[in-house]
């Protein structure tokens, strides 16, 4: 039986082979991460919501030449990161 670490390996390579990112570098722990910071300074459906708009920015920033992929996405994580973390949300007592 597959850990869950080589299942989420296996998923990504399956869904960048898919989208024809093949090449491209994902940082599995860092995304994971950045969704745990989201999930509990803002609220938990807020993770897989952060992560997308953080993947979405970092495609776009690269995409229009404004910087590397590399560097897209670091600073796309890098901001959403802050975001969550200086978020306060008074109705979960988040923040």
């Amino acid at each position: 039986m597959k850990s869950q670490e080589e299942t989420l390996e296996e998923w990504c390579r399956s869904l960048l082979q898919a989208y024809e990112l093949d090449g491209v570098e994902i940082d599995i722990n860092e995304v994971l991460s950045l969704a745990g910071v989201a999930a509990h300074s803002v609220v938990r459906p807020a993770a897989p919501l952060t992560t997308f708009i953080a993947g979405f920015a970092a495609g776009r920033a690269a995409g229009s030449g404004q910087a590397t992929e590399a560097a897209s996405m670091d600073a796309a994580m890098g901001l959403a990161r802050t975001l969550a973390n200086d978020y306060t949300n008074p109705g979960t007592g988040a923040g």
